[in-house]
């Protein structure tokens, strides 16, 4: 129950107290508590309720997240089993802010421990998130009031501070309001105070460029994305630190969400950010997130050069082969003439042949029906002669290639295989489903070496 007639608790009345004053620009908010925890919602504001189950957690908390109800408050006896399903819903989700607030709240009954809370700061997932704010009950100076202490932690700073506890406030449950009047949300992320960014990346011109001489680049690196990273950190002060991955290049991800390369560091958390020219690639963005393009850029395929025509097919090029289909069909049309003009078969072909080499025939007994297509056939003879010549002698004067491979459509007829150093090449075009694009990139052969 969320919404009762009047809330009387003194842990609810701080829930509301924060709700109101932290949450209200929210779009949705969800509760994910073992008990019933009952608050007056401001009318802008919709929630969702989660009766945890540790089986089913991480499907319960991905449900809600992709409705858009992405702030939490939290009430659980084992708060990590929330953090442990939050950061697998932050690789799973496609709905995903980078604000998120999440709110936790001490269980009220006696066996509770309060130490839970605070533990829970040394976790891993909880160092990727900024927005934290623990509630743990104070040690109480009077027996009708209850106080709690407002934890977050340190976040930013160098690395051995990150995980401390920072104590922002205290609330009294008597006086109704905090004793400092603190933002319990003080990391903005304006000012990293020297955090330490871990980037993973290797060299490759002119985006990433590493272990350079110090006589030239006093840092060491240079490159188009690196000056990105650099600049960022200026920003926000922030310190830059390499992963070095450079076996397996941008690399891939697998199934069981783990991976190698530029992308399985970021994937598995062993880096922050992942750059070297990174395309906006579909299956990498449903696991991580993306930045906004920084540059346009295309890949250009270099495809061999055509090959000189072998030789014993020069004597057909002058002509296509449409036109010999014709010069056939010529041959026997103009034979089956000139044997109902002779009504015998003896040297049809061999004068027909002859004639449209321009050869006349040896026969001064013609009679008019065969001189008439005589002279038919060799002015038809004659022609083709002539241009059979010209083109010829073209032939033979500039060499005759095979067709160029200009697109994509000729890289597929040629059944030809293409390399490159990555199957990261192929992330772009891999889920197309033209089917000359699918076959061009089910021909890649990837290699560390090209």
């Amino acid at each position: 129950m969320l919404i009762p007639p009047s809330i009387h608790l003194p842990i609810e009345i701080l829930a509301n107290t924060l709700i109101y004053s932290y949450l209200q620009s929210s779009f949705c908010l969800t509760f994910v508590t073992e008990t019933d925890l009952a608050v007056n919602l401001p009318s802008n504001l919709s929630s969702m309720r989660i009766q945890p189950n540790d089986s089913d957690l991480v499907n319960q908390i991905l449900y809600a997240s992709e409705k858009g109800c992405s702030d939490y408050i939290i009430q659980m006896h084992e708060p990590e089993d929330f953090m442990v399903a939050f950061e697998k819903v932050n690789h799973l989700g496609d709905i995903r802010r980078s604000d998120k607030k999440l709110i936790f709240l001490p269980m009220q009954d006696e066996i509770y421990n309060a130490s839970v809370l605070t533990d829970m700061l040394s976790l891993k997932q909880t160092s990727f998130v900024a927005n934290i704010l623990l509630v743990v009950p104070a040690v109480q100076s009077s027996d009708d009031c209850e106080f709690y202490d407002m934890i977050t932690h340190k976040f930013v700073g160098h690395d051995e501070e990150i995980h401390k506890p920072l104590y922002l406030d205290r609330w009294d449950s008597c006086a109704g309001h905090f004793q400092k009047a603190m933002n319990l949300f003080p990391h903005d992320m304006s000012n990293l105070y020297g955090k330490t960014v871990k980037v993973t990346a290797f060299t490759y011109k002119p985006y990433v460029l590493l272990d350079l001489d110090p006589s030239l680049n006093p840092i060491g690196r240079d490159g188009i994305d690196i000056k990105a990273i650099d600049e960022f950190c200026r920003w926000v002060n922030c310190t830059v630190e390499f992963v070095r991955n450079d076996g397996y290049l941008w690399g891939e991800i697998y199934e069981n969400s783990t991976g190698v390369g530029i992308v399985g560091d970021v994937v598995e958390d062993r880096a922050d950010i992942g750059i070297t020219a990174l395309y906006s690639w579909y299956e990498e963005f449903r696991v991580m997130d993306f930045t906004a393009p920084i540059i346009r850029t295309a890949v250009t395929c270099i495809a061999p050069a055509p090959r000189i025509l072998t030789s014993w097919d020069l004597p057909l090029l002058p002509f296509t082969w449409l036109m010999w289909v014709c010069l056939i069909f010529t041959f026997f049309y103009a034979s089956f003439a000139l044997f109902l003009a002779q009504r015998s078969t003896d040297k049809i072909f061999l004068s027909t042949f002859g004639m449209m080499m321009t050869q006349s025939r040896d026969d001064s007994s013609d009679t008019w029906r065969i001189r008439s297509i005589t002279g038919w056939m060799l002015v038809t003879g004659l022609i083709i002669d002539n241009a059979y010549g010209g083109g010829l002698a073209s032939s033979f004067t500039l060499p005759k290639y095979e067709p160029s491979i200009d697109s994509v459509q000729d890289l597929v007829d040629r059944k030809m295989e293409w390399g490159a150093n990555s199957e990261a090449w192929t992330f772009s075009i891999i889920l197309s489903e033209e089917v000359i694009i699918e076959r061009d990139s089910s021909s890649i052969r990837a290699s560390a070496i090209v």
